[in-house]
């Protein structure tokens, strides 16, 4: 799903096979900010915290949305 696309666009991103470096990606963010986490922690915490929510709110909607819809389970 749309979690699953995040996940594999930041890491792709990460890894430097994502989109270039002008457009913005929490992947490139990521890579970017590495270099600084020794006296800037909050330049990789941050983007990674908001990976990781986003993540999660996506599959806490698709989940409560599969279970509201989901005629197999209303039984």
């Amino acid at each position: 799903g749309v979690a699953g696309a995040i996940l594999t666009e930041s890491g792709l991103s990460f890894l430097g096979f994502g989109v270039p470096p002008p457009t913005a990606s929490w992947g490139e963010i990521l890579k970017q900010s590495q270099s600084y986490v020794d006296f800037a922690w909050w330049l990789v915490a941050f983007p990674g915290v908001a990976v990781f929510i986003t993540v999660v709110s996506f599959n806490l909607v698709g989940d409560g949305l599969r279970d509201a819809l989901d005629p197999r389970l209303r039984q």
